[in-house]
């Protein structure tokens, strides 16, 4: 919900959806004859792989690049591999996509030898719904004292995760102790949307609760508001201590512990031109196409899909992507509704100066980041501060795509400075 002054005289007001009391359960999606996984590494021409076109994998079989991998994807069915290709991200970062063909008649699943330790859960459950940062908590490198379970969506529009939380929340309890057990943290804590009444509490685990007014939700305000901590520039979470889960990754990691096995039932928030939400239930790796042709939601040529929600997102140029892990909203947006941007110069109104909740000053920011002056944008203009809330972009008069460009630009200053 958006709240605006009739006279605009104060600020915006962007609210969080909130679950309904009684949720209905998730629409089931048929798994699909083919379906599609993402590799976060690129092909290498000059290596031998351990996975071709025509291999046969079995559900829940580890699939590898290269004998020397690190990175790995789980297989969700048991199929034929038909297709190996390179995958381009927004920024251009090339990685793998599988192309799986389901075979039907196969349904036995792949059990893990799970234990009791966090490097057992990375060599498993990397890929589980909720994307849970298992390989950075395995990370000997990093040390990590806090984790901070998340009930609550960090988009706006997203009711996700609070489903989760309040559909599943004798699963979320076993995987909070299961974090706690694996990883040793000295402290646990868990979000919950002031508005949401999660019955049968969290024991001996900490309740933040947690306002329904944007950006709240987001780690960084989740670290000032309730952590007392404020995140350095150019830092992470993980960087300070603290690792954020989602409610989705516990629930996942509590179900892989009692069954010794990963799961691959994602649960999205889906979004129609006409604004109507649907809840879904589709297997990892299913094009978004499929979830659009059970609810005859037509894409036509120049509307916009958008992977996440409306003010962190990122558009897709393609129906055929893939459902992720991480993955907890899809919009399709009208052409006809998508707002012009402009190359117009910034007009000094000081409406993202206002807004923006680290109070970076957004206006000369942008500037130094439309003539590709990174390093200065960072150096003088805090830069790495931001937190990507995106309320610059949505307040910016002059409707300059501001959000992209810090993106972009911290993307930029990353190369500059490895290339350094």
């Amino acid at each position: 919900m958006i709240k605006r002054s009739f006279f605009t005289l104060t600020q915006p007001r962007l609210n969080y959806d909130l679950v309904e009391p009684d949720p209905k359960e998730p629409e089931l999606i048929p798994v699909p004859s083919n379906l599609i996984l993402l590799l976060n590494e690129p092909i290498n021409s000059t290596k031998e792989a351990l996975i071709k076109k025509g291999n046969t994998v079995e559900k829940g079989e580890k699939l590898y690049l290269y004998t020397d991998s690190t990175e790995y994807t789980i297989s969700p069915v048991s199929g034929t591999i038909n297709t190996i290709d390179t995958y381009s991200d927004v920024f251009g970062n090339t990685s793998t996509y599988l192309v799986i063909k389901n075979d039907q008649t196969q349904t036995n699943q792949i059990t893990y030898d799970l234990k009791d330790n966090i490097a057992s859960a990375d060599e498993y459950l990397r890929t589980l719904p909720g994307a849970p940062p298992l390989k950075l908590l395995a990370n000997d490198d990093t040390r990590i004292d806090t984790i901070v379970i998340t009930c609550g969506d960090t988009d706006l529009l997203s009711t996700t995760n609070q489903y989760v939380a309040s559909k599943f929340l004798d699963e979320l309890k076993q995987g909070a102790q299961i974090l706690k057990d694996i990883t040793n943290v000295t402290k646990l804590c868990v979000t919950v949307p002031e508005n949401i009444n999660i019955q049968g509490g969290f024991d001996a685990i900490q309740v933040l609760k947690t306002s329904t007014e944007y950006p709240s939700n987001l780690p960084a305000m989740i670290l000032k508001d309730h952590l007392d901590l404020a995140l350095p520039p150019g830092k992470t979470p993980e960087d300070i201590g603290v690792c954020f889960i989602s409610a989705e990754a516990a629930v996942s990691l509590g179900k892989a512990y009692k069954t010794k096995s990963a799961g691959f039932e994602k649960i999205l928030t889906i979004i129609g031109k006409q604004g109507i939400k649907y809840r879904v239930k589709a297997t990892i790796g299913t094009p978004i196409r499929k979830i659009f042709d059970a609810f005859n939601l037509n894409v036509s040529e120049k509307d916009r899909i958008i992977i996440g929600g409306p003010m962190k997102g990122f558009s897709t140029f393609t129906p055929h992507h893939p459902v992720q892990p991480d993955m907890d909203t899809v919009i399709i947006q009208d052409k006809k509704t998508i707002p012009e941007l402009s190359d117009n110069p910034c007009v000094n109104c000081g409406k993202c100066l206002r807004i923006c909740p680290v109070n970076i000053p957004v206006n000369i920011l942008v500037r130094y980041l439309e003539a590709d002056q990174y390093e200065e944008a960072a150096d003088k203009y805090d830069l790495e501060s931001c937190i990507e809330c995106g309320l610059c972009s949505y307040v910016c008069t002059a409707r300059i795509p501001i959000f992209q460009y810090i993106r972009l630009g911290k993307h930029e200053l990353f190369k500059l400075r490895a290339d350094a």
